[in-house]
């Protein structure tokens, strides 16, 4: 967690991917199909308290959302949902604080937060790999 607050002092954006070195970062994979991922995926983003669905495209599996932070900042995020097989989806997370300054591991917290939420609402569809 100190670590975290180290790089965020220096970084302003955070995301998820298979090569990520920290495990919490990796690409988080369901047993669904892209489409209904993606409806499963929108609808729980846009029952999370604090954040704000700005827009969704879903040809393109991106959903952008605005957190304001309790100092004032505020954070981008994109979400991206990727049919990585017939019944196989991924979701990526990329967090951005807006400003010049790091963010003392903000984005780091949020993108926790999001998967945290996603897991617990599609558990019974969670599986490790593609």
């Amino acid at each position: 967690m100190l670590k975290r607050t180290f790089i965020g002092l220096l970084r302003s954006f955070e995301q998820t991917g298979d090569k990520a070195k920290d495990p919490q970062l990796k690409s988080h994979y369901y047993k669904l199909s892209k489409d209904k991922a993606w409806e499963e995926v929108l609808s729980t983003l846009k029952k999370m308290q604090g954040y704000k669905v700005l827009h969704d495209v879903q040809s393109v599996g991106e959903i952008v959302l605005e957190k304001r932070t309790v100092t004032g900042r505020t954070m981008d995020i994109t979400v991206s949902v990727i049919g990585v097989g017939p019944v196989t989806s991924a979701v990526d997370i990329y967090s951005a604080s807006r400003g010049s300054l790091g963010d003392l591991g903000a984005n780091y917290r949020i993108i926790l937060d999001i998967y945290r939420t996603l897991d617990k609402k599609l558990s019974a569809f969670k599986t490790t790999q593609a």
